[in-house]
């Protein structure tokens, strides 16, 4: 490697021509390709102080990418963050943008769009198979059990009641 500085440049470049990437991420990108760790801090630096490198600004868009699109609750966010490279407080602080209405906003919404599958189902089944996409998503347990109470007592489901759901305590087991 004549000029390792070029490399890292151009591979960073071009690495950032497709999508926004964390310093962690293009730090291993370089490391893979086999730059010397000197060569990849400078070239890392001086983008981190031109702007193309900004953990923050990646962790708030990706944030509110994700909570959007996919519907995941702050606590997939942030694990996603930071398997990304991002930093802890980074990542808290990005999702702090989502606040609670818009979690349980988006967590009735992905119950409504899946509840019109869920209606030849009895009233347990569906309450365990939406609590699992939920889960899936990052949302705690009392958040779900409500929002998916409420969307089944408005569908009309039956008024069989589910072990051990219709007791949870929706403001107990909030993360």
């Amino acid at each position: 490697m004549k000029d390792p500085e070029a490399v890292a440049r151009d591979l960073c470049l071009r690495a950032l021509t497709g999508t926004p990437k964390t310093r962690q991420q293009l730090a291993d990108l370089l490391a893979d390709r086999g730059v010397p760790e000197d060569a990849a801090e400078t070239v890392l630096d001086r983008l981190g102080e031109v702007g193309l490198i900004d953990d923050e600004a990646f962790a708030e868009a990706w944030a509110s990418s994700r909570q959007s699109g996919r519907g995941l609750a702050r606590r997939a966010l942030k694990a996603e963050l930071r398997a990304k490279g991002v930093d802890d407080e980074v990542a808290a602080t990005a999702v702090l943008a989502v606040g609670d209405d818009d979690e349980r906003e988006t967590a009735r919404r992905l119950v409504e769009r899946k509840l019109p599958s869920m209606r030849r189902l009895d009233r347990a089944t569906a309450t365990r198979r939406l609590m699992g996409m939920l889960a899936r998503k990052g949302y705690g347990g009392g958040l779900a059990a409500g929002v998916i109470r409420e969307a089944l007592d408005a569908d009309g489901a039956d008024d069989a009641p589910v072990a051990g759901f219709d007791d949870l305590d929706e403001d107990a087991l909030l993360p």
